[in-house]
């Protein structure tokens, strides 16, 4: 099982690599193994043949995405703004043999989210600059197919971060949401 063994290396990476980093920048802030296997799980539920990320990172959080989105012969689009991230990430979906499942987008998501497709995705996750979700929600909203469900990382982690924009969304009579305790904490958005 190359991919499991994949995995588990970029776990330890993760984990090694960022307690040695002083600023956050220079982390890779993977997200936990139960996150993952939660995401590919909502994937599979949800038949989630369309698949976007916002924040790729090594690409660890791709891979668990990716793994659910071949076997609905679907596509996960991950954007990402560090070029040395993307290229670490471009060489695990290779290693991973999931590179024909994953575009990766270069840039800001702010600039790249008005060029996707309206509806065209039936899940997003988003794991990124926290400071512009409240930002970026018009676009994310637009993105969202009917049904379409957003998971949001370290919802309880770094609640304080996201507290304006959580209210917001979950008065909008538009959307269902509910707090799960796994990992950091993930937040899932449903549209009506």
């Amino acid at each position: 099982m190359v991919l499991e063994s994949l995995k588990r290396e970029l776990e330890r990476f993760g984990e090694q690599h960022d307690e040695a980093q002083p600023s956050r920048d220079g982390k890779m802030l993977n997200i936990t193994r139960d996150t993952g296997e939660l995401l590919a799980l909502l994937v599979q539920t949800r038949g989630a043949a369309d698949v976007l990320e916002i924040g790729t990172s090594n690409g660890y959080s791709t891979l668990w995405l990716a793994e659910a989105v071949k076997r609905l012969g679907g596509r996960v689009t991950t954007i990402e703004r560090d070029a040395g991230k993307l290229a670490m990430a471009a060489a695990n979906f290779q290693r991973a043999g999931l590179g024909p499942w994953i575009e990766q987008l270069a840039g800001e998501a702010g600039s790249l989210l008005p060029t996707l497709p309206t509806a065209g995705y039936q899940l997003v996750f988003l794991d990124s600059d926290r400071q512009q979700y409240q930002r970026w929600w018009p676009e994310i909203r637009r993105l969202l197919a009917p049904r379409g469900l957003l998971v949001v990382d370290n919802a309880i982690s770094h609640r304080e971060e996201m507290s304006d924009w959580m209210a917001e969304v979950a008065q909008d009579p538009a959307f269902m949401t509910a707090l799960v305790p796994v990992g950091k904490g993930e937040w899932l958005v449903v549209r009506l």
